[in-house]
């Protein structure tokens, strides 16, 4: 595990985590400078895409202090060990895996565990979990949101999915504690055409409409 730690502060101070998928080495190295510069300062790769591990490593050894790196979807104590081992700062699962969360716990490794039913939720924050991932975020995702918050307006939620940049404050708005986003926040077709500076404006249009609803 890395001695370098999970930084609340910056994650709070701009409370989205972009999620990193199957992305070819060469082009994370050129994104990565364009994510940070653009004042995004949270990152998740997925185990299941192939090199994470590298790209794990590779954020640790050259992000550190400027991003939080973690991994994501991880199923097994195996996957949670070798992501750890490979710096990362946080965990991601997409669904309640107790075993995971407490093993997180044990190890003061910040873990945002996958549900999406009221009791799913629950049990994963009674469990342990520093936040909920509401996954996925399909259909009435805000009012679903809102919903929830009702009866458990005091666990931390983080939608996941479906969202954009038309929608990203609106889930603040909601009542959301923080964001997750893949797709929409990484531009595949601004990434194919390796044009990176369009993707830093994007990057930059985020980290704008965020921080009308994040205070200050």
């Amino acid at each position: 595990m890395s001695d370098n730690q999970f930084s609340w502060e910056m994650f709070n101070r701009m409370p989205i985590v972009g999620i990193m998928r199957n992305f070819k080495q060469s082009d994370i190295e050129n994104i990565l400078p364009a994510y940070a510069g653009s004042g995004l300062n949270t990152i998740e790769v997925t185990m299941n895409s192939g090199g994470a591990v590298e790209s794990i490593e590779h954020i640790a050894k050259n992000y550190s202090g400027r991003l939080n790196v973690g991994a994501g979807t991880v199923l097994t104590k195996e996957e949670l060990d070798v992501a750890l081992k490979a710096g990362a700062q946080f965990i991601v699962t997409p669904v309640v895996s107790l075993p995971i969360i407490d093993r997180c716990r044990q190890l003061k490794v910040p873990i945002f565990a996958g549900a999406y039913t009221p009791t799913e939720i629950l049990t994963a924050w009674n469990a342990g979990a520093d936040m909920v991932k509401v996954f996925p975020m399909v259909g009435e995702a805000l009012e679903y949101i809102k919903a929830v918050r009702g009866p458990l307006p005091h666990i931390k939620l983080l939608p996941t999915g479906g969202v954009n940049l038309d929608n990203c404050t609106l889930f603040f708005k909601a009542g959301a504690s923080g964001i997750g986003a893949g797709s929409q926040l990484f531009d595949k077709d601004m990434i194919a055409q390796k044009d990176w500076s369009a993707l830093s404006e994007h990057f930059s249009q985020f980290v704008k409409k965020i921080g009308t609803v994040i205070p200050r």
